[in-house]
């Protein structure tokens, strides 16, 4: 099977009026339509708070990103269909999936309803003046441990775009989704897993600033807190 990735810009709609329609109407066609492990992430009322957790220099800022499996991505015209009717544009991706964490499971709920806490999702790009293989060792390597150390993080999923599969799509590295407390949205604290300690927090903050600055092309990180529905648990 093989993992695709859509990135979705609603124009002119309401937010709340996306996000429902997504959830409620557009996941299930996808499923009919024949995806499987789908996630639908979206921007709604529900991450308001995190406002200060948004990064990025695009105008307008994504809406949502949507991923699912298909025995064949060369089958895509159809879900492809569905996604582009519902939002003003889209970038479509094959990814490569990995997953340092998973979601605890008393945090899943029935298919389709919301996932436990939220999710930051951020579109990434290597440091131009790094290689394919530096990237990657510095990423899955010593950034992980990082991260996992001196974040709140429940969910940790990795999708490394192999490539684009629509025109035009940014030209990102990959996307990733971490998911975090709610509480998380708009306190630094416990987003850095430093409740109660100001000097852990200043090292977790310092220490994960020099860790992206290994690998990363800051200027086209794009990152925004968004609501999680899986209506399929992945494979193992």
């Amino acid at each position: 099977m093989e993992k695709l990735a859509y990135v979705l810009w609603r124009g002119d709609e309401e937010p709340g009026a996306f996000a429902r329609e997504l959830v409620a109407e557009v996941s299930p066609r996808l499923v009919d339509a024949g995806a499987r492990y789908l996630v639908t992430s979206v921007v709604d009322d529900a991450v308001a708070a995190g406002a200060g957790l948004r990064i990025g220099s695009m105008d307008p800022p994504k809406d949502a990103v949507v991923t699912f499996w298909l025995e064949e991505s060369f089958r895509r015209h159809a879900l492809e269909v569905i996604l582009a009717e519902a939002s003003a544009s889209l970038a479509g991706y094959l990814v490569v999936e990995s997953r340092p964490l998973r979601t605890p499971a008393d945090l899943l709920g029935a298919p389709g309803t919301a996932t436990g806490g939220f999710h930051l999702v951020t579109c990434i790009r290597r440091r131009p003046d790094l290689g394919h293989d530096e990237f990657i060792a510095e990423w899955h390597g010593p950034f992980r441990d990082t991260a996992i150390d001196r974040q709140d993080t429940f969910d940790y999923v990795r999708n490394e775009i192999v490539r684009p599969l629509t025109a035009d799509a940014p030209e990102w590295s990959a996307i990733v989704q971490e998911g975090f407390p709610v509480g998380a949205l708009d306190d630094p604290a416990i987003f850095f897993d430093a409740v109660g300690d100001e000097q852990r927090l200043a090292d977790h903050q310092t220490r994960m600033f020099e860790a992206v600055q290994r690998f990363l092309d800051l200027g086209a990180v794009e990152s925004h807190p968004m609501s999680e529905y899986v209506f399929e648990v992945g494979p193992d």
